[in-house]
């Protein structure tokens, strides 16, 4: 088991690729908050993780509002004791033109796909710095390196994780914490199935491996950075995209 006895925090685990990160930590041994802003689904994930055998808390958390980051992880720390990995995976959509776009939706994809992971860092990174060990990991896309049509604030928040993920690094990594992005592509998850038909299948016309990645494809690249085999990596940004040039 690489993760036997780590404790991990995954923002945004309640569908997805969040989901299939918690199940495949669990799997890896590590012990899983799971936390997402709807209570419900993080629930039904622990509920899985527990239900085969696992160690998982459900934990809501709006990643946009710091005293809940703050109070969740207080609340790992009151259960486990130590935070080990930190996956900032949460994020939503408000897609538009740019002369369509509302400042609203602008705001609110920057405060949670940017300012979030700010916030998560920022909290957890005082107590890996006191442990002198850690793993971060940040996920960007495939559009926040190449941009994409009327995707201006998500782009503006996923190319803004990857300057945050190299800042870190730099500033972490001498105190034993590694700071790694994942940029994923075209993901089938519930975010992508909004998606018309057609539009979905001119992007799978990009991929030269001619399908949608799986959350598991991302949740593998998430629990290599988080395990010892990735001790030396740090301030990389990974695709896992299946070759696409957007």
């Amino acid at each position: 088991m690489r993760l036997k006895d780590k404790v991990a925090i995954i923002t945004g685990a309640g569908q997805g690729i969040g989901r299939a990160a918690a199940l495949r930590f669990a799997e890896e041994g590590a012990k899983v908050a799971v936390a997402d802003i709807q209570q419900g689904q993080a629930e039904a994930v622990a509920g899985e993780i527990v239900a085969l055998g696992g160690e998982a808390i459900p934990i809501f958390v709006d990643v946009a509002d710091r005293p809940s980051v703050d109070a969740m992880v207080q609340r790992v720390l009151d259960e486990w004791g130590q935070i080990d990995i930190l996956i900032n995976n949460a994020g939503i959509l408000r897609d538009a033109r740019l002369v369509k776009m509302t400042e609203a939706d602008f705001d609110a994809v920057i405060s949670v796909n940017l300012k979030g992971v700010f916030n998560c860092t920022q909290a957890v990174a005082p107590h890996m710095i006191e442990r002198g060990t850690g793993r971060i990991i940040n996920t960007s896309s495939v559009v926040g390196l190449y941009g994409n049509f009327g995707q201006t604030n998500y782009v503006a928040a996923k190319a803004g994780v990857i300057g945050m993920t190299k800042v870190w690094a730099r500033e972490l990594g001498r105190k034993g914490i590694t700071v790694n992005a994942v940029a994923p592509g075209f993901i089938a998850t519930e975010m992508i199935r909004s998606i018309p038909e057609k539009i979905a299948q001119a992007m799978i016309e990009k991929i030269p491996l001619g399908r949608m990645g799986q959350p598991e494809d991302i949740a593998n690249a998430y629990l290599w950075l988080a395990s010892d085999e990735a001790s030396y990596v740090n301030g990389a940004v990974i695709s896992v995209d299946g070759g696409v040039v957007v």
